[in-house]
């Protein structure tokens, strides 16, 4: 796959800008990260950020942050990065998070694919990646997130150990995914193409996907990666 260019406009050059962008400045500065902070703690976020050793774990593409704000929540011994692009859904993330009163995680806005420009090798825990865009059609496969590529990049910023989590309502990416992985390092532990009628069913960990497409009956294609 090809490298790809980071093209991030700057959320202080946006003309006229709603509530949400207004307040990753204003009233979320302490808690969220813009495109040109984030990079700069890089290697330092436990240090810099968080004044702790505890674990680093990261959701790539938080979404409007349910499982982004119970899983700060329910795991206060560990320190949780989120990063979302679209601002609505940032903000509604870590006003969740907030509304629970957690203070051991941050948001950040800033394109997940690009995560090697936020992390040094072997900082990260464990990573999640709940329905990325599927991209379904053609050429469109090229932007899926879950490519030998890009996993192979997360997979150095991980600690030996760690895991990562991949949940998607695509069967057909889901069945490409797993070529894509068969490429990497990683090693598949958990494996389902029907995550609520298996045992790693836990419903307080259901996002706003999944309770859609739980709805609707669609399955939920989940699996978790060993970084070896």
């Amino acid at each position: 796959m090809e490298e790809l260019r980071l093209n991030l406009k700057r959320t202080k050059d946006i003309r006229n800008p709603h509530q949400y962008v207004r307040a990753i400045h204003g009233d979320y500065a302490d808690w969220v990260f813009d495109e040109e902070d984030a990079p700069k703690h890089k290697g330092r976020w436990q240090r810099d950020v968080f004044d702790s050793d505890k674990p680093l774990d990261f959701e790539i593409g938080t979404g409007n942050g349910f499982f982004f704000a119970q899983r700060s929540l329910e795991y206060p011994d560990r320190l949780l990065l989120g990063i979302e692009l679209k601002y609505k859904p940032l903000i509604q993330a870590i006003r969740r998070a907030r509304r629970n009163n957690s203070e051991n995680m941050r948001m950040m806005r800033f394109d997940g694919r690009f995560s090697d420009l936020l992390f040094d090798a072997g900082e990260l825990n464990n990573v999640f990646i709940h329905h990325p865009d599927p991209w379904h059609g053609g050429s469109n496969q090229n932007r899926r997130m879950m490519n030998a590529f890009f996993l192979k990049k997360i997979y150095e910023l991980q600690k030996p150990g760690s895991v990562l989590e991949f949940k998607t309502d695509s069967k057909e990416y889901f069945l490409w995914a797993e070529k894509e992985i068969a490429k990497t390092d990683y090693k598949v532990d958990r494996h389902t193409m029907d995550l609520h009628n298996s045992q790693w069913h836990r419903p307080e960990e259901v996002s706003h996907f999944q309770r859609l497409f739980n709805a609707k009956q669609i399955p939920i294609n989940y699996l978790t990666l060993i970084r070896s």
